[in-house]
């Protein structure tokens, strides 16, 4: 169920999106309002609002973008401690935003565990999907997305140990200062190491973040999600729903070749390369992301 929006910034609209009783998601709407929608799904334990304006403003000359911030989240409900969930469930809240907003069927881009989603949404919901972008990311049953039950599964590189270390003290409890400073920290290992990292330009973004959602408070609960359901990467073989699949060559997480094995699953799949990008959005990637992006949209019917 969808609340009244509300205009905000710049003609956004702004509303909140009831996914299950008692659990309501915050959902904001830009761009051109009349062209074929475009949904962008965040990663794990982040707000809809990282993904750049500067991104977002540019799809939004093609599309109707929409954007959301995932359960415990930004200004979504968190209640993962009463209501926990599985990583499942966060692609049953992206069917249900599309449901909301009576969207029949929408480009869906995800980064991160967002491209785990997308890939379950091509898997589960393919009459939803015009299309799919994937990027940051590893194939369902490999990498982050693995589970006790995988098998036959090639050996690919894991995450970079600055990260393990770092994500020891994801949840700890921290004031709002050290708080921004551990997330600019990670920022910049996610960033990787061969484009320039703003430290002040992570600053700011974490400051705005902290500022939408109303707290400083990281529950981590994408973490300690249940994980069932994601050991599907042999029924890729069968989407057949336009699939772009971007690689990030310097991605500390999901380092090549995640990429091009997630794309050799998919029969349907383009890969592409953006050189020095990482886990981040800083500004060098955002122009050929975009690009890549809406030259993978723009031949589709929406």
């Amino acid at each position: 169920m969808a609340g009244v929006g509300w205009a905000g910034k710049d003609g956004r609209v702004e509303r909140f999106v009831e996914v299950v009783p008692g659990l309501r998601l915050w959902v904001e709407e830009s761009g051109d309002s009349g062209a074929a929608p475009l949904l962008l799904i965040m990663g794990a334990n982040a707000s809809g609002m990282t993904w750049p304006g500067e991104l977002v403003a540019a799809l939004g000359e093609r599309h109707r973008v929409i954007r959301y911030d995932h359960r415990d989240t930004g200004r979504s409900t968190r209640a993962f401690e009463t209501q926990p969930y599985a990583i499942t469930d966060l692609a049953e809240d992206a069917v249900a935003v599309l449901d909301a907003l009576e969207i029949p069927r929408a480009h869906v881009v995800g980064m991160s565990m967002g491209g785990t989603l997308v890939q379950l949404l091509l898997l589960d919901h393919p009459d939803r999907l015009l299309s799919g972008t994937i990027f940051a990311t590893s194939a369902l049953g490999s990498g982050l997305a693995a589970t006790e039950e995988t098998q036959d599964v090639p050996d690919l590189p894991g995450p970079d140990p600055k990260l393990l270390e770092l994500w020891q003290h994801m949840a700890e409890p921290r004031d709002r200062e050290a708080e921004i400073t551990w997330r600019v920290e990670h920022w910049r290992v996610l960033n990787g190491p061969v484009l320039p990292f703003d430290a002040e330009e992570f600053r700011r973004l974490e400051e705005w973040v902290i500022e939408h959602s109303g707290t400083a408070d990281n529950p981590a609960a994408h973490a300690r999600a249940a994980q069932n359901g994601l050991d599907r990467g042999h029924e890729l073989a069968g989407v057949t729903t336009p699939t772009l699949i971007v690689e990030a060559p310097e991605d500390p997480i999901n380092p090549p070749p995640h990429a091009s094995y997630l794309a050799g699953l998919i029969p349907t799949a383009r890969l592409v390369a953006i050189p020095g990008m990482g886990h981040a959005l800083p500004p060098a990637v955002l122009p050929p992301l975009a690009e890549a992006i809406l030259t993978h949209t723009a031949p589709i019917p929406g």
